[in-house]
């Protein structure tokens, strides 16, 4: 089927300027133009219109067992006494399957990516992502704290053995790509440690933070994975973390590596050990390293929950839980907690988080090197996605929400001196093209010849809010999805994952591993496509050669 997008103004960096144009599509993939007088089968008016491709999200927790525990914890935030249609299964359940894929596809998203895919609880997640509509998913396969992992390093395994169980890990899962959550951190907690630092040794095992960071940085690539190595760093959430930021950066010697929700860590202290904004610090410090990117995790405010396996960071936030219930919950490297959170505009340290956040978006000199989240739902729900670029493009917009800031918060950030404001093409590049480039999905985040036909397209409202909120067409694989605001039905979009190769002999190592400590082999743990029924959930990307 031949499609027509027409007359729009296509905001596309990656294929030049931004210029009115159409845009051609063919069986689910964008093409040149046609020769000749071919015409379309279907034709798309979209004259006056803003077209861009279909946005991605490179961490949004929307599936997994921690996502589950939240629901459970907080039926308040997820139940509706509204009936569901019969055609959709809790289709008007707040923050069920239906509703995410719905809302992101609303705001125009098409791919987005859960971070913490841990590989005991592989087969749950992925049938979560699997029910969740329209959009494609990824998956972040979390390693590196492990007894096997930080057995290998304690035992001086060679480089080919650590590659070699990385890469089951990962092929196991079905993962896009690998993630450690302040490395060495769980195991050190198991011990009775309630801080640990890049240079901590992990008792019993003798390995430090650094050195974990450094090992799967060589993993990641000599297996060839696209994405760099996805880091929640050490000390998240600590006035003075800015200075674990550096030394990590340091630490990478100019590897490939992507720091998670850096607001978290852009927290510098004053004299008196109080917390103040250390954005420009942060900001320098990626500037001045070209291997580097990073997401925000930016915060915004009223109610949400904490979402982490993150033991150390949770088991001291549950003093600050809003509600005052929380569980947490231990494991071998994939324990975690759920702590309900309010984040209040009348609490300065809030707003100065909010402002940091900010700051690091107009700080940052390249919008592909500093990409759109909030760390959902951990910094705030995804759905302030289009608040958050309207305060980006719009100063008038910040000075409002400024004007209001404390002066405890005031004094100890710089939002307000910062004239920037984002154009269409730098949020196009931001919430499109470098994060599908970060992903190693080269098909997707741009509209040039061969990509997928996922596209969005917006009215140009001055009122970017409500521009960014209710997309007027969006296309996944050139199909309608949503029309005039509003999600059109049950679609089914992919998993994405990598299928790396390894040694055999990891097999059989693992097999005896698991089998000794679980009491299992690894079909417990397998994520085989039967349970999907006769879907083809999957998509293999490739590896980097």
């Amino acid at each position: 089927m031949l499609i027509r997008l027409k007359g729009g103004r296509v905001v596309d960096p990656t294929q030049g300027p931004s210029s009115v144009r159409d845009v051609w599509i063919r069986d689910g993939r964008v093409i040149e133009a046609p020769q000749g007088d071919e015409p379309a089968d279907v034709v798309h008016d979209v004259s006056g219109k803003v077209v861009m491709a279909g946005a991605v999200d490179v961490h949004s927790h929307i599936a997994g067992g921690n996502v589950s525990l939240a629901r459970q914890l907080l039926p308040e935030l997820h139940v509706s006494e509204d009936p569901a249609s019969a055609a959709l299964p809790f289709g008007t359940a707040r923050w069920s399957s239906w509703e995410i894929g719905r809302l992101y596809a609303e705001m125009g998203f098409t791919t987005v990516v859960e971070p913490a895919l841990t590989p005991t609880a592989a087969l749950h997640t992925h049938l979560e992502l699997a029910d969740i509509p329209i959009i494609d998913r990824g998956a972040l396969t979390v390693v590196g704290n492990d007894d096997h992992f930080l057995k290998l390093l304690r035992d001086g395994e060679s480089r080919d053995a650590i590659r070699d169980a990385i890469a089951y890990h990962l092929k196991a899962t079905r993962g896009l790509g690998i993630k450690v959550i302040n490395a060495g951190g769980p195991a050190a907690f198991h011990s009775g440690l309630r801080t640990f630092d890049l240079d901590d040794v992990v008792p019993h095992y003798g390995a430090t933070s650094r050195r974990i960071v450094e090992t799967l940085l060589t993993a990641a690539a000599d297996i060839g994975i696209p994405h760099p190595l996805h880091l929640h760093a050490n000390n998240l959430g600590v006035p003075g973390a800015v200075d674990t930021i550096k030394a990590t950066i340091a630490a990478a010697e100019g590897r490939p590596l992507h720091f998670a929700h850096i607001q978290f860590y852009a927290y510098g202290k004053d004299a008196d050990g109080g917390m103040t904004s250390a954005a420009e610090e942060i900001s320098a410090a990626m500037a001045a390293a070209p291997n580097i990117t990073a997401d925000v995790g930016q915060v915004m405010f009223g109610p949400t929950v904490t979402i982490s396996l993150d033991l150390m960071k949770q088991w001291s936030g549950k003093a600050y839980a809003s509600p005052k219930k929380w569980t947490i919950f231990d494991g071998d490297a994939e324990g975690g907690g759920i702590v309900p959170f309010h984040y209040k505009t009348s609490n300065w340290i809030n707003q100065l988080q909010w402002a940091i956040g900010l700051e690091l978006f107009l700080r940052s000199e390249d919008p592909a090197r500093m990409l759109m989240t909030t760390d959902h739902p951990n910094g705030g729900l995804f759905t302030w996605y289009p608040t958050i670029l309207a305060l980006l493009m719009d100063k008038e917009l910040r000075d409002r929400w400024t004007a209001v800031l404390p002066e405890q918060a005031k004094a100890r950030t710089g939002l307000m001196s910062l004239e920037r404001e984002y154009t269409l093409e730098e949020v196009a590049t931001m919430t499109r093209s470098a994060p599908a480039k970060l992903l190693g999905l080269p098909d997707r985040g741009h509209l040039g010849p061969g990509a997928v036909a996922d596209v969005s397209v917006y009215d140009d409202n001055p009122d970017r809010v409500a521009m960014f909120t209710g997309a007027r067409l969006v296309l996944k694989d050139g199909n309608p999805v949503v029309r005039d605001g509003k999600a059109l039905g049950w679609a089914m979009g992919r998993t994405h994952q990598l299928s790396p190769d390894y040694d055999g002999a990891m097999d059989r190592r693992m097999t005896t591993y698991l089998t000794d400590r679980f009491g299992v082999g690894p079909s417990a743990f397998a994520v085989p496509d039967a349970a999907f029924g006769e879907r083809e959930n999957f998509q293999v990307e490739a590896l980097l050669k």
